[in-house]
């Protein structure tokens, strides 16, 4: 191959990868939900009750368009858990690692700040979830309706502050 063909196919190579890059940052950036979000007790609700001492989620980019989320729960009872999931916006279900309250999660970009979310346990439906991000993304506010495992109605607004 010629010295100029190498050249050549040398700074397609380069530029097509920080093509690739830039797109990949660009879609990271899109979404406001990335990133570490810690629970503000002091604006949050939980009908029923207890709260959990704290809880802290990072999101993160997962292949092209999904999210990983991990969650660290510290309970009323100081019992630390880590939930997990990782996920498409498309309405399918996942597995969700960690929680004794349900075991699949889907979720549904509605906008690019709002996020609806279905918690099922064996297939049944437990927990619906509507996630709005802030306009100036300092805030995220998760409104939950459903049943927990004692069959207790439950409607918990959590509002968390990104870090």
């Amino acid at each position: 191959m010629p010295h100029r063909t190498r050249q050549m196919v040398a700074v397609v190579t380069v530029a097509l990868g920080f093509v690739v890059a830039l797109a990949g940052s660009a879609q990271a950036q899109g979404n406001s939900s990335l990133g570490t979000w810690k629970l503000n007790l002091a604006k949050s609700s939980f009908d029923p009750g207890p709260p959990p001492k704290s809880h802290t989620r990072v999101y993160e980019a997962w292949e092209k368009d999904g999210i990983k989320a991990t969650f660290t729960i510290v309970g009323a009872d100081g019992k630390t858990t880590l939930n997990s999931f990782t996920a498409h916006y498309d309405g399918k279900e996942n597995k969700y690692v960690g929680s004794p309250e349900y075991d699949t999660i889907l979720i549904t970009r509605v906008d690019a700040n709002t996020v609806d979310s279905t918690q099922k346990l064996s297939g049944k439906t437990v927990i619906q979830t509507r996630s709005v991000n802030s306009a100036d993304g300092k805030t995220r506010t998760f409104t939950s309706n459903g049943t927990n495992l004692k069959g207790q109605k439950v409607h918990n607004v959590q509002v968390f502050d990104k870090q």
